[in-house]
Formats: C-alpha cells, structure tokens, sequence
C-alpha cells in the first residue's frame, strides 16, 4: 500500500489551454522517447517496400534539374548570372525539394496519426516536428548531389561555408512555421489536403529558383525578399557557389520566417484543445 503523499506524487492533472499560449518545450524533453521514436518510424517507413529505397532521394533532384535545365536554361534560356543552368538549379532545387516535402507531409501529420491522437496524452506539436526531422534524411543524402556537381564544375570551397549552419537551420523554420499553420487548420478544414499540391506547385515560381533574383525590378525587392523561400535559395546560392551573401534577402525572409514560427506555434497549441473533438 502507499500512503496519501505518494499517491499524490502520482497524479497528473492535464487540462485544456486557457486563451493564447505558447507552447510548453519542455514537454518534448519529457517525451523525448516517444519524439525519437516517432521520427525514426518516419525515416523507416518512407521507403518501406521499394526497390530503390534511398536512391530516390537522389533520383528525385537529379530528374528535376534534368528537366529544368532543358526547359528553361536551353529552350527558354532564363538568366543565371552566369553560373551554368545546371548548377544553377541543383544548388537551390535541394532546399526546396526539402522544404516542399516537409511542408506537405507536416501539414497532413495530424491528420495521419489521427488514431493516437485520441487513445493517449503527448505533446501534440510532435507530430509535425516529427514530419521536418524526418525529411532530413533525404535532404543529407541528396546533397551528394549537390556535391557531384560543384565537383564537375570545379567550384572551390569558400569561406562562405560558414554561414552554411545557419542556412540549414533557417530552411527548417520555415516548414516548421508553415507546418504548425496547415496541420492545425487542417485537423478542421480537410481543404488543406486538396490545397498543397496546387500551392506547393505555386510557390516554386515564387523564389529564384528557376530564375536568377536579378531578373526582378528593382522596385519589387523589397517585397520579393519577405518571401523566406527567396533567403533560403539565395543563400544556399552564395553559401555554396562563394558570392556575396544576400543579406537584403536573408535578413527580411529570416524575419517573416520567424514572425511565422512563432504565430503558428501559438495557434497550434490554441488549437489543440479541440483536436480529439473534431478530429
């Protein structure tokens, strides 16, 4: 038998949100098992049952670049600031690839795992953390791509590659801000789901990464470089290739970034009061 005081000790008393919080990390310490678990299901399951396995997380880029280097660096012939079409677009396809599949797959992870969202208590932000962890993955092997071809092209290291950690931090934030966003809304509004693709599709021609950031006028930058895609490519661009680094681009879209990941962490866990219910 235990006594009163030990018995007490025992007892976890979980409630409903009260009005607009942010979320409790310490949570995801706590949990920090069933987070590792969760993400390594992720990154078993992705290629479960292929004959290729990992090898699509190359084959994917290099398919990409290939048709985009026909299209619009030979018949279209857009503007590259003089790096080679094929460089070009490889340096700034991987992020996006990376960024494009996180925001899809952290949008829907809600609704995935609806079935353990109602049988057991968690933090619930784990899920779509879980979704942009997991994508690492292919975004580590795909960047041998990345390395083949500055190979090829003799491109030297630079001291650029400092800022590259950053870089990589920043291209997580922003599915990260994006995911909290659609998957909270998305437990509500199945729409999200028939959304993603056509704005998915949308947004790569919202960031140079079919085209160089020159070829916009000058009088459109500024609102050009609140879009956190921009500062993600054109900073891979200069991290890799050894240009100047873009900080008019880097410092707005890090700033939107932010204001996103912040808000959307914010309203996510608004939301989660109702996610059982209306799930």
């Amino acid at each position: 038998m235990t006594n009163a005081s030990s018995s007490k000790e025992l007892v976890t008393v979980i409630e409903p949100t009260k009005g607009w919080e942010f979320p409790d990390f310490k949570e995801l310490k706590a949990y920090q098992d069933l987070f590792y678990f969760l993400v390594w299901r992720d990154i078993k399951v992705l290629y479960a049952q292929t004959i290729l396995g990992f090898s699509w997380a190359i084959l994917n880029p290099v398919v990409q670049v290939m048709i985009f280097s026909i299209i619009f660096g030979r018949v279209a012939k857009l503007p590259t600031d003089g790096i080679p079409y094929v460089l070009f677009s490889t340096v700034a396809i991987i992020p996006w690839t990376y960024m494009a599949e996180s925001m899809n797959a952290s949008s829907q992870s809600l609704v995935a795992g609806q079935n353990l969202l109602g049988k057991v208590y968690f933090p619930r932000i784990i899920f779509p953390l879980t979704s942009v962890l997991a994508k690492l993955v292919d975004f580590s092997i795909s960047m041998m791509v990345v390395l083949v071809v500055m190979i090829y092209y003799q491109i030297p290291p630079t001291w650029n590659l400092l800022y590259l950690p950053l870089l990589i931090v920043l291209m997580m934030m922003v599915p990260t801000g994006v995911g909290l966003w659609l998957s909270a809304l998305a437990i509500r509004y199945r729409d999200v789901k028939f959304a993603m693709p056509f704005v998915i599709r949308m947004l790569i021609y919202s960031a140079p990464i079919l085209y160089s950031a020159s070829s916009i006028p000058e009088k459109y930058r500024l609102l050009y470089s609140l879009n956190p895609i921009v500062a993600v490519v054109e900073g891979y661009r200069a991290c890799l290739l050894g240009y100047p680094m873009p900080w008019q681009y880097i410092g707005p879209g890090a700033a939107v970034t932010a204001l996103v990941l912040v808000s959307g962490a914010i309203y996510f866990r608004r939301m989660e009061r109702v996610f059982v219910d209306v799930i």
